[in-house]
């Protein structure tokens, strides 16, 4: 079983669950999208079936999760019972708890508001990321950093030492999640005023290690 399924729909922004789809296509995965206007539903029978589920980036947290949490009990036992989260931005937020699936050991909170934080608005930006001892510059839009628990693997950091991408199991399944957008395209940059800057490296690391826990 190599399927992966991508959420589509309310909770999410267009252009979002496209990057994270070709993201997992690049990875080797036959990609499907499950959403409220997609063929197949968001419900525990359509996640038994699939080796990774991913929550792309989108808007804001509480409108999303008011969207998404008549699912969340369908996404938190589909990871307890083995499978796989992947979460970009708003999906980092949603593995949280306040509001969100609760999968993280720890939470997130707002990096933008974070003690030393190197961008302060929620305007798109770049941000800098020590990522396995790699500095990388990143696509970012208000994105989360990750209050780690005991059992809370860092990935990557902020450039003020807040986590920026972290790695935690789930009952029998594993949690990734990111706060920046390694899996963003060219044209996230072009269309903000940003230089491009490609990171599939990073995003395909960050599945690889999913998958591989």
């Amino acid at each position: 079983m190599n399927r992966a399924l991508v959420y589509r729909g309310k909770a999410s922004t267009e252009g979002c669950p496209e990057a994270v789809a070709r993201l997992l296509r690049d990875a080797g995965f036959d990609v499907a999208y499950v959403g409220e206007r997609e063929d197949l539903p968001l419900t525990a029978e359509t996640l038994a079936g699939a080796s990774v589920y991913a929550q792309p980036g989108g808007g804001d947290l509480d409108k999303a999760w008011k969207k998404i949490r008549k699912n969340a009990d369908a996404v938190t036992d589909y990871v307890a019972g083995g499978g796989r989260y992947l979460g970009f931005c708003l999906g980092g937020y949603l593995a949280g708890h306040t509001p969100g699936f609760g999968l993280l050991d720890g939470d997130t909170d707002s990096y933008i508001s974070s003690k030393g934080a190197d961008v302060h608005d929620e305007d798109a930006a770049i941000v800098q990321l020590d990522w396995n001892g790699q500095r990388r510059h990143v696509y970012f839009q208000d994105g989360c950093r990750f209050i780690t628990g005991k059992n809370t693997q860092v990935l990557a950091r902020y450039t003020n030492g807040e986590p920026a991408a972290v790695l935690n199991r789930f009952g029998a399944g594993w949690v990734a999640a990111v706060g920046p957008h390694p899996e963003a395209t060219d044209d996230w940059y072009i269309d903000d005023g940003l230089p491009a800057v490609r990171n599939d490296d990073l995003a395909l690391d960050l599945v690889r290690r999913l998958v591989s826990a």
